[in-house]
């Protein structure tokens, strides 16, 4: 699993990519988190990531990962089963940034689990996985999305 985009990256955005890469492989191996963080400080360009933050979301959410699956459900047009591996680890990783990271702001969350589903999605990925987190963020962030929203209304 290799990410697209420019030499540029922020180390944030590493960390980011490379905590998909963990949950990834979670979801498909269900390695435990001791092997996966070992195998991730392997990973060619892990040392230009924030790596307390990438550890910080993979251990946050493969912990919580029922619960984030609870939140983001109900807004999924198909089981959770049904979901690509890439857009279900996305899914998790924005949900416990919106549940866990409450000064990482709600559109930044989802600009990023845009990109990373572009970059390691399919085609019309990020298209599905805009759509979940644009339902999930006036629930999980109301006071932050209406202060946001043009009117003051969080409802959507």
């Amino acid at each position: 699993m290799s990410g697209g985009g420019s030499s540029a990256r922020s180390p944030r955005r590493r960390a980011r990519e490379f905590a998909l890469q963990g949950v990834y492989q979670w979801l498909l191996a269900d390695h435990p988190v001791a092997a996966i963080e070992a195998h991730l400080k392997e990973v060619s360009g892990f040392d230009k990531a924030d790596q307390a933050m990438c550890f910080a979301l993979l251990r946050g959410t493969l912990a919580l990962a029922p619960t984030l699956e609870a939140e983001f459900g109900p807004f999924l047009d198909r089981p959770i089963a049904e979901l690509s591996p890439v857009e279900r680890a996305v899914l998790l990783l924005a949900t416990y940034e919106f549940t866990q990271c409450p000064k990482v702001p709600y559109r930044v969350v989802i600009n990023e689990a845009i990109e990373l589903t572009k970059s390691f999605g399919g085609a019309e990925g990020h298209r599905f996985v805009n759509g979940v987190l644009d339902k999930l963020a006036p629930r999980l962030r109301a006071v932050e999305v209406s202060a946001a929203t043009p009117g003051g209304s969080a409802a959507s």
